[in-house]
């Protein structure tokens, strides 16, 4: 049960973390492209691929830790469901082509996201 409390206490902050970059986004880029869920999902991607660096090369993070960091803060951060739900809102809404341009970018960055981070991660680590 401790295990749930840390995965827990993670998805709190990391969820917090990504409705104030939701709402940074909107201000900085207004509310016609989900760039919130964009951004959380590239950054995320990148952030997960440097943390397991660090825990595997420098923290030797304990198994609460690892739970905490990538299972909770990462997973409350980025979030896959709320992409694709952005893809299909924009397709209703007639953006074709922007939700084909949107999924192909987020999965396409997402995927250089996570090797730019273990790269650093190894760079530094």
């Amino acid at each position: 049960m401790e295990h749930v409390a840390y995965v827990a206490l993670g998805g709190a902050l990391g969820s917090v973390l990504r409705y104030l970059t939701g709402m940074a986004t909107i201000r900085l880029f207004g509310p016609f492209l989900p760039w919130g869920t964009f951004t959380v999902n590239i950054v995320g991607s990148f952030c997960i691929g440097l943390l397991m660096e660090w825990i595997a090369r420098k923290l030797n993070a304990s198994t609460d830790m690892q739970l905490f960091l990538v299972t909770g803060v990462m997973g409350g951060f980025t979030t896959f469901s709320s992409f694709s739900l952005d893809v299909i809102r924009l397709a209703e809404r007639g953006e074709l082509l922007w939700a084909m341009a949107y999924a192909l970018a987020t999965v396409c960055l997402a995927i250089v996201a996570v090797f730019g981070g273990l790269a650093v991660g190894r760079a530094i680590f």
